[in-house]
């Protein structure tokens, strides 16, 4: 985390992010508070590519929105706070328009986290909150070492609500992603002997 006197917003993370001398250095923002990140590890980045690869196969035939990898977002109502998902999936119909090529200022629909080595469960799940506080509806926190999802949500009354899915289950892109299934055994693989 680095240390700040002041609060970040949206365009400050731009500017930072283009800094030549921040090339390898990924920032979000949650309420004004800039946190640093090293880019992931190999594990991290084939479980984002293989649910990224589900997503877009089904969207293939069922052409309803898009999908991005490590893309920042934010809500246009909350310039002091920018995440950026592992996976999204945004519905073509809540795209910003103009299309431009900064950061998306509307929050995913649905956001896939991954949780690496160095993130804590708390640190994952505050973000699961953030997100869903700013108009996502579905978050899976993927736990490589439990081999499972965590699926999280609001309920009707507001209150975060939450699922553990293993090997044997399979997500579901619920009213977010009607029709769209992936068993949970297809992003952990048995190891071959």
């Amino acid at each position: 985390m680095v240390v700040q006197e002041r609060l970040f917003d949206v365009d400050d993370v731009w500017r930072l992010a283009h800094n030549p001398d921040n090339e390898n250095v990924h920032f979000e923002l949650i309420d004004g508070e800039l946190f640093t990140m090293v880019p992931p590890g190999r594990k991290h980045g084939l479980l984002a590519t293989e649910i990224a690869f589900y997503l877009r196969l089904f969207l293939g035939t069922h052409d309803i929105g898009e999908v991005t990898t490590d893309s920042g977002y934010y809500s246009e109502h909350d310039r002091h706070t920018l995440l950026g998902p592992d996976v999204a999936f945004l519905r073509y119909d809540r795209l910003p328009q103009p299309p431009t090529d900064n950061y998306v200022s509307v929050m995913p629909d649905l956001v896939v986290e991954i949780r690496s080595p160095f993130d804590t469960l708390a640190k994952i799940r505050r973000k699961a909150e953030v997100y869903l506080r700013r108009g996502t509806t579905i978050v899976w926190i993927v736990l490589p070492k439990q081999e499972g999802v965590e699926v999280w949500r609001l309920d009707e009354s507001g209150q975060l609500s939450s699922e553990f899915l293993g090997v044997g289950d399979k997500l579901s892109g619920e009213e977010t992603l009607p029709g769209f299934e992936l068993e949970i055994s297809l992003l952990f693989p048995k190891k071959q002997d």
